[in-house]
């Protein structure tokens, strides 16, 4: 190594080592259960890796949230019981497998929606109004909290400690992070959530667009009443949870553009998709037998993520039909009854190691429900997939991977062992497929930092900095006359209104003079 090279990276050298290991802080995490913890808490444990004292507030209903020895827990009591929240949700899974979708069901989710959120919010509020666990927290002088603000109570938290938030999730039903954040959303060119637009739209998309965007405003209102409720109760000077939440000094958001349409982003807006298929791990023995013994015909791996691992008999036959058809093994994540036929290619598992099946270079398919995290995984991994989305965000999900032509729908409704069949040859034996998120998968993985990288580094900006004002954009503190330049149109207007009328008058003034003149030179003559 030359001298030019070598002092310059001794130097480098010796000032890292001089600098010591970043000084860790002390971070409160509100989270959501169910799949949201899981994304969260690979964020939680590099945050313990890298030195930060985390506490994590667990109601004791929780489905999936745990104690764990890399971080400290508190468990606070809330009002309703583990069976009480999980009939809650499983109304909002209710009917997915046997009733068409239609308008009626769009308002029936969004009631179940209110159902499935007040029950945690009345539980938010019995935390809230904990004195003694409140007193403590606030003595703990935490720098920082870290929430999913699909849920109100980490954000009322961060406002009554007065400490910043970051904010991490994939989104907000009816996109109330892009209202609160002030991000743009020009229906010209950003689809609305389940309009089933592209970025490319014709004037009949666009104008379907337009008045999805009326209907999402509509139902905004409606799904977050009681959120807003709460806000109002506890702090006299935000009465809404949109206001609440605009208060946030980081949004770290679970996705990227291989997967999302192109659109407009503001600087606390953080792209982190990908964030849960970064480590991948060894199959365990038997199941590295299983898979290699697939050989040229390869596997498929089927699950409907955390929380749906079963379905009515009648549906389940039908995948055991098409399964029974078919020369590639498949790895099925079911815990319903098995029948006691079971094809002799089909392993049937409680829970399997989603992300690790799908690195194997035999992998021909991942059936999925077309949540995100799955979603990822089968792009980190370059797998066709075949969706079937269920309810929430999953269709507008599935949408985008089908557009991209990485995918192929079926509606869990009316699915049959037919259209499982040719759906499944579609994807191993038309090459299209697989040689699109082959590409698709290169873009996503083509990036600077890694996702939990860039997550960890945002987090700890907002610990040293103590928040991150300096990003927030002026559009919160305008009214909507000013931030559409209304006021200056109208001033414009009045001034070329005005100078019109001044020109009208001279012009008229002159024509009369005129006038008047040749009138008294041909009287004279």
């Amino acid at each position: 190594m030359s001298s030019g090279v070598w002092f310059p990276t001794l130097g480098l050298v010796i000032w890292l080592c001089c600098l010591g290991p970043t000084q860790g802080g002390k971070i409160l995490v509100v989270p959501v259960d169910g799949s949201h913890w899981l994304s969260m808490k690979i964020l939680v444990k590099e945050l313990v890796h890298r030195g930060h004292e985390i506490l994590v507030l667990v109601p004791e209903t929780s489905m999936l949230i745990r104690d764990s020895e890399k971080y400290k827990t508190e468990i606070y009591p809330v009002p309703y019981t583990k069976d009480e929240l999980e009939e809650k949700f499983n109304k909002i899974k209710e009917g997915v497998f046997l009733n068409e979708p239609g308008i009626t069901d769009l308002f029936q989710s969004v009631q179940r929606f209110v159902e499935f959120t007040l029950i945690q919010v009345n539980g938010c509020e019995r935390l809230l109004n904990n004195q003694s666990l409140m007193t403590r927290l606030r003595g703990e002088g935490f720098d920082l909290l870290l929430t999913d603000p699909f849920l109100p109570c980490g954000s009322i938290l961060a406002h009554t400690f007065s400490i910043p938030a970051v904010f991490f999730l994939r989104g907000l039903p009816c996109e109330l992070h892009l209202q609160a954040n002030q991000c743009p959303s020009p229906v010209s060119y950003v689809p609305v959530f389940f309009s089933e637009n592209t970025d490319v739209m014709t004037f009949p998309q666009r104008f379907k667009n337009m008045l999805m965007s009326f209907l999402q405003s509509y139902m905004c209102k409606i799904m977050y009443t009681h959120f807003d409720d709460l806000v109002s109760r506890k702090f006299g000077d935000i009465t809404t949870y949109k206001d609440l939440i605009s208060h946030g000094a980081i949004w770290l958001l679970r996705y990227d553009f291989a997967f999302e349409w192109p659109r407009p982003l503001l600087p606390n807006m953080v792209l982190i998709g990908g964030l849960n298929c970064a480590k991948k791990a060894p199959l365990p023995a038997d199941l590295e037998e299983f898979v290699d013994g697939s050989g040229d015909d390869g596997f498929i791996v089927f699950t409907l993520g955390s929380m749906v691992s079963n379905m009515p008999e009648e549906k389940a036959k039908q995948f055991f039909d098409a399964f029974r058809q078919i020369p590639q093994r498949v790895l099925w994540r079911y815990t319903g009854v098995p029948p006691k036929d079971v094809p002799k290619n089909v392993r049937l598992m409680k829970w399997l190691p989603q992300n690790d099946l799908l690195a194997h270079p035999k992998a021909k398919v991942f059936i999925t429900h077309g949540g995100t995290h799955g979603i990822y995984e089968g792009i980190c991994n370059a797998v066709p997939m075949l969706m079937f989305p269920l309810f929430g965000d999953q269709s507008d999900n599935v949408f985008r991977m089908v557009a991209r032509g990485v995918a192929e729908k079926l509606t869990a409704h009316d699915v049959t062992t037919e259209k499982i069949l040719d759906a499944l040859k579609k994807l191993i034996y038309d090459k299209s497929y697989k040689e699109n998120i082959v590409k698709l998968s290169q873009i996503h993985l083509d990036r600077p930092m890694e996702p939990l990288d860039l997550a960890v580094f945002w987090t700890e900006f907002v610990i040293k900095h103590k928040g991150a004002a300096h990003l927030r954009v002026a559009a919160h503190d305008l009214n909507w006359i000013q931030y559409h330049s209304l006021d200056v149109i109208g001033f414009l207007l009045i001034i070329v209104l005005t100078v019109l009328w001044v020109m009208i008058k001279c012009c008229l003034f002159c024509t009369r003079k005129c006038f008047s003149k040749g009138t008294s030179k041909r009287k004279s003559e």
